[in-house]
């Protein structure tokens, strides 16, 4: 992911979705934003093309537009499904702080991890 190159360079909530996605760089990462798992970058791309969802793009980040494709949350199993059905793994990333109180981006973690069929543990 050339995004990595310049880290300082984006947002600070990409910052921190590049930090989650860094610790999981094999597998798609659902990175939780409201009622959605939004995937950024090459997972978007792939996703898109896995999932037969809309590829479209999340503004700018260190002057490039993102790449950004999204599930609405409360479909995430039957997504989740269709992905460890074709081979994928996904990390799943919730917002565990508090919007009303954060200063800055929501603090996230991944707190999931499904594994594709011929992984599943």
């Amino acid at each position: 992911m050339s995004a990595i190159e310049n880290f300082d360079a984006h947002t600070p909530m990409m910052q921190q979705y590049l930090k989650l996605k860094a610790q999981h760089p094999e597998i798609l990462l659902f990175y939780r934003m409201g009622d959605f798992y939004e995937l950024f970058y090459d997972d978007a791309k792939r996703a898109s093309q896995l999932l037969d969802i809309s590829l479209t793009k999340r503004g700018a980040s260190a002057g490039e537009p993102i790449p950004m494709a999204g599930i609405p949350y409360h479909a995430v199993e039957n997504y989740l499904a269709k992905l460890v059905n074709q081979g994928e793994s996904v990390a799943i990333c919730e917002q565990i702080g508090d919007p009303a109180t954060s200063k800055g981006p929501v603090e996230r973690k991944v707190v999931r991890i499904v594994y594709a069929r011929h992984h599943q543990r």
